[in-house]
């Protein structure tokens, strides 16, 4: 029986110092200790992405991800992906495709489409093929829309062609 642990990590930012059971998943320090609400529950076996963040900018799955894995871990969360009340390029297309259905699965789409972005500015479908979160509304077709509308911005902005 783990007695507890005490685990130092960023999360958004800022630094954490976190204790409790350390087989405890990161999705629920971050919705119940850290009151982190965005990464939702949706599945428990890392298959659906509802609660996809970024861990050392790596897109995973928070529910398969144990606490003790991560001391001096960088984790965001879709709170700390705007920088101020300007919205991240991504959470913008998404309202400018008007994406969101239900919105339940939506703030793990978009870390995930975060994550794609930071490695391929200029994704193809096939980048777009591999993001396998759930989204049972059916908005996958808005999805990649907001996807590529986010990629060209990113890629204007940097002084990139798209």
């Amino acid at each position: 029986m783990d007695d507890g642990v005490m685990i130092d990590l960023e999360v958004n930012g800022e630094p954490v110092r976190w204790g409790g059971d350390g087989a405890q998943p990161l999705l629920w320090a971050l919705r119940d200790d850290l009151r982190l609400t965005g990464s939702k529950y949706g599945c428990g076996v890392g298959q659906c992405g509802a609660c996809t963040v970024h861990v050392n900018e790596r897109a995973v799955r928070a529910c398969t991800v144990r606490m003790d894995a991560l001391r001096g871990a960088r984790v965001r969360t879709i709170e700390g992906l705007a920088q101020g009340e300007r919205l991240h390029p991504v959470q913008q297309a998404w309202i400018d495709e008007d994406v969101a259905q239900c919105g339940y699965c939506q703030a793990g789409q978009i870390m995930a489409a975060v994550a794609l972005l930071a490695r391929r500015p200029d994704p193809v479908d096939a980048d777009l093929d591999a993001i396998t979160n759930l989204c049972r509304c059916g908005t996958q077709v808005r999805i990649r829309r907001a996807i590529r509308l986010a990629a060209e911005r990113m890629s204007a902005a940097a002084g990139r062609r798209p």
